[in-house]
């Protein structure tokens, strides 16, 4: 036998659609983002391949870091409608941590020069 919370609210349908929705295009992204980048081993210069493959490894750590950013997104979105401090604060430093992931190579050649 069941019991169900009556105090708890139901999601509406229009919501769960659009986390569907928004779940499948990042999902989607983030595949392109992973397969758009390939790693040439061929040649015989060892900076080449190294090269190559710091390219493959920031493309797969900026799919992480917007997957990340997506995230923040949604709980960001999700505090302001439940009203709640911290969520709203958790929600923004995953947003921060999304946008420094995705441009983890951006900001190194900036530090590095």
């Amino acid at each position: 036998m069941s019991r169900k919370n009556k105090n708890s609210l139901e999601t509406p349908a229009k919501v769960k659609k659009g986390f569907r929705i928004y779940t499948a295009l990042v999902l989607a992204l983030t595949l392109v983002v992973i397969t758009g980048t390939t790693a040439f081993a061929a040649g015989n210069d060892p900076i080449n391949v190294v090269n190559n493959l710091s390219d493959f490894i920031f493309g797969l750590i900026r799919a992480v870091g917007l997957i990340i950013l997506g995230w923040g997104i949604v709980q960001v979105g999700m505090s302001f409608q439940s009203h709640d401090p911290s969520q709203r604060s958790n929600g923004f430093l995953t947003l921060a941590g999304g946008v420094i992931i995705t441009f983890a190579k951006e900001i190194l050649n900036l530090i590095v020069g």
